[in-house]
């Protein structure tokens, strides 16, 4: 096994949960070199991992809404690159069209993919030569480990290793206090995943009075918007400033503790070790949720609003026991 391409190209949260399938590769195959294609708006993500030799992108997100010239011709000369090798397995753990038509472009004649019941999309089945066993019984993200296995042949073993390391940061802007901080990621990108606004203040209220320095980021005018309503509650908080991805992922490094709703920044911080609450309204905490002793944790059943009492208990469970962090971030991840 020589050169392996893994195919994973949106969200965040995804990629990122996704990522620990390059550590159990080099683990099974020392010396494999492995690729990784990614959509462009995710692939600085990607480029964080340790284990990953070379990243694939091409705007496809930003032409399928702009439809620039720019875009296609970007599009057009990332297929060049990646034709210029050839893979002994191409690993589609994705599953819908796009992630398809990459896999079937790149060059290599074992090509594995879901079964049809379990793809997004149905009419991706015909890139792949092969094909992973069915869907396994456990969350999402174990499930992409154990299909990259079946797909490979080895056997998925210890938990999951991120291996991430972040571009060095500049001073954030809340450096200059010194209270340990909290992150509190209450923009979600659909308003049924939405915690409400009051039980943010109540938890922004409780986290000053232990002491921390709680800070609001945001993405669009209207959770800035929401974000100021927040903070005009809790005393002391800070609205940061618009940052970009890898600013976000550095803020996250230089946090105490996050809180936030089933977003890809919240999963990134589970995969930096942070102590982490994930609070889940409408989607499925046993699919897509967190999970670490002591350190992360998911609340809610996907169907309800979860209290301020279960939040506050979350947080209290994370922050029950000190855990070791490691060297490097993700050479641990449990």
């Amino acid at each position: 096994m020589k050169r392996v391409l893994i195919v994973k190209v949106t969200s965040l949260g995804d990629i990122v949960q996704a990522l620990p399938v390059v550590a159990d590769i080099k683990r099974a195959f020392p010396g494999v070199q492995v690729d990784w294609a990614a959509d462009e708006a995710f692939a600085e993500v990607v480029h964080w991992c340790e284990g990953v030799d070379r990243v694939l992108c091409a705007p496809l997100r930003r032409f399928k809404k702009a439809r620039r010239w720019g875009d296609f011709k970007a599009i057009a000369a990332s297929i060049a690159e990646l034709r210029a090798y050839h893979y002994d397995f191409i690993v589609d753990i994705h599953g819908v069209y796009k992630s398809a038509i990459i896999a079937f472009l790149a060059r290599s004649s074992k090509r594995i993919g879901y079964q049809s019941q379990d793809l997004g999309e149905r009419g991706a089945a015909f890139a792949y030569t092969g094909r992973f066993g069915p869907r396994p019984q456990c969350d999402a993200w174990h499930g992409m480990r154990i299909s990259t296995g079946e797909a490979l042949g080895y056997e998925v073993e210890g938990p999951p290793v991120y291996n991430l390391r972040l571009p060095e940061s500049a001073a954030a802007a809340f450096a200059a206090n010194s209270a340990p901080v909290a992150a509190l990621f209450h923009a979600t990108s659909k308003d049924d995943k939405k915690w409400p606004l009051p039980h943010w203040v109540a938890v922004g209220r409780e986290l000053a009075q232990r002491g921390f320095h709680v800070v609001l980021p945001w993405g669009s005018e209207g959770e800035r918007a929401e974000a100021e309503q927040i903070a005009s509650q809790v005393q002391g908080s800070t609205v940061l400033p618009k940052l970009s991805v890898t600013e976000i992922a550095q803020m996250i490094d230089a946090c105490a503790l996050v809180v936030g709703t089933d977003t890809g920044f919240v999963h990134l911080a589970h995969a930096l070790l942070k102590r982490t609450v994930m609070i889940f309204m409408a989607t499925s905490p046993s699919h897509c949720g967190i999970e670490a002793p002591f350190r992360s944790i998911s609340i809610g059943d996907g169907q309800s609003v979860p209290s301020i009492a279960e939040a506050l208990e979350a947080i209290d469970y994370v922050h029950s026991e000190p855990h070791a962090v490691p060297m490097q971030h993700g050479s641990a991840a449990a």
